[in-house]
């Protein structure tokens, strides 16, 4: 058993890990109207670049998830962050489409194990009445590395060049990990172990649940939301917008910012609703319902006259999804086994992933030969459609 205090440090450095994370692969999509430019590439030829990373991204996802549930946190987090800090260093020697995009492959790879990972020391380390505001505090770490991302990449890029604005990303990596490392001195080493978390059912056992395939399904819908706000709204900015880089660089973060509030106060909210007396599941899934209730202003943005009201309504959309993924991942944590949670989290994000990388490839074309308004769209009608079916609820009953 770990003491709640050095929970909340572990889990504070869970929060720092998700949000290097985020950092990390938003720098490209900060950086992509530059390094496009720089290398002549098209709209359909980044999207491949995408692909590349969300490919590795979405294979290591289940992988490190099972990774995590059989090495422990402790071990399998340290792996993961120092494998991703090395392949962000790469990224500064990077020489066209094809080096950027092996780049982004070995990223992806480090990265997969790392929010399964997070999640899972967040939900066995931390008191269960605290789950939903922990599980929160760390998802909403990402938020923060997508709210640095823009500034930070952008004042590196200016200061030192583009190449150099991955090395300082790489190089935070190496702060967190010794950071991390030192965190668990002094501790038994049966508190961290992983046989405090193995993984108790098999990936068969997990999928033969019909609970957790409607979690499957559900993220499936939903994930490339977010992948296309991660990877491309840049894009969007500039070439429909007329935004220069620095431009968005002073406005890209506060989607993100929305993202990190609701994040946090998601968790803490539904929490209250346990302590009323609400049963844990139906907690969650009112506060999905809500989520997805607002996410038709993504629609709404692509039609807005001027970009300030765009990022406006695109920070609702985030707002929304940050209520929405706290308690998706809470209700992970909520159905399985602490031993399973991680594998479960990675199963789910891989499922996700393999529709991010099938929509990054309609993406690219699709912004080449019309525009950025049909995905808009389709962003608007996920959470509702991801909603019935995590729910277990049908349009024709």
């Amino acid at each position: 058993m770990i003491p709640p205090r050095r929970a909340w440090v572990l889990c504070i450095l869970l929060f720092f890990a998700a949000a290097l994370c985020f950092l990390d692969r938003q720098v490209l999509s900060v950086l992509a109207p530059k390094i496009t430019e720089e290398f002549g590439m098209s709209n359909t030829v980044y999207s491949r670049v995408v692909f590349a990373f969300v490919l590795s991204y979405t294979m290591m996802l289940a992988l490190g998830g099972r990774l995590m549930d059989t090495l422990g946190t402790r071990r399998g987090l340290a792996l993961s962050v120092g494998f991703w800090s090395l392949a962000s260093a790469a990224h500064a020697f990077v020489t066209g489409p094809v080096t950027l995009g092996v780049a982004r492959f070995f990223l992806g790879a480090g990265e997969g194990p790392g929010i399964p990972g997070a999640i899972k020391g967040a939900v066995e380390w931390m008191d269960p009445k605290r789950r939903g505001f922990a599980v929160g505090l760390v998802s909403s770490g990402a938020a923060v590395g997508a709210v640095l991302a823009p500034p930070l990449t952008v004042w590196a890029a200016q200061l030192i060049g583009w190449r150099g604005a991955f090395a300082t990303t790489a190089a935070l990596g190496a702060i967190w990990l010794i950071a991390w490392l030192l965190a668990f001195r002094g501790l038994p080493a049966a508190a961290t172990a992983p046989a405090a978390g193995r993984a108790t059912s098999s990936w068969r056992a997990l999928l033969a649940r019909p609970e957790v395939r409607r979690l499957l399904a559900a993220r499936f819908c939903f994930d490339p939301v977010f992948y296309f706000y991660m990877f491309w709204i840049p894009q969007y900015l500039s070439r429909e917008r007329g935004m220069s880089l620095a431009a968005i660089g002073g406005l890209i973060w506060i989607p993100f910012v929305a993202l990190e509030i609701s994040n946090i106060g998601a968790g803490f909210v539904s929490d209250r609703f346990i302590a009323l007396g609400w049963p844990r599941r139906r907690a969650r899934l009112t506060m999905m319902l809500v989520a997805a209730l607002m996410t038709p202003a993504s629609f709404v943005a692509a039609l807005a006259g001027t970009p300030a009201v765009a990022i406006a309504l695109m920070s609702v959309l985030m707002f929304a999804h940050g209520i929405w993924i706290t308690n998706f991942m809470t209700l992970i944590g909520d159905t399985v086994e602490p031993g399973d949670v991680a594998t479960t989290v990675g199963m789910t994000g891989t499922c996700g992933g393999i529709a991010g990388m099938l929509s990054n490839l309609v993406i690219g074309p699709v912004v080449d030969h019309y525009s950025f308004t049909p995905v808009f769209l389709a962003s608007a009608v996920v959470y509702p459609l991801a909603w019935l079916i995590v729910s277990g609820r049908s349009l024709f009953r």
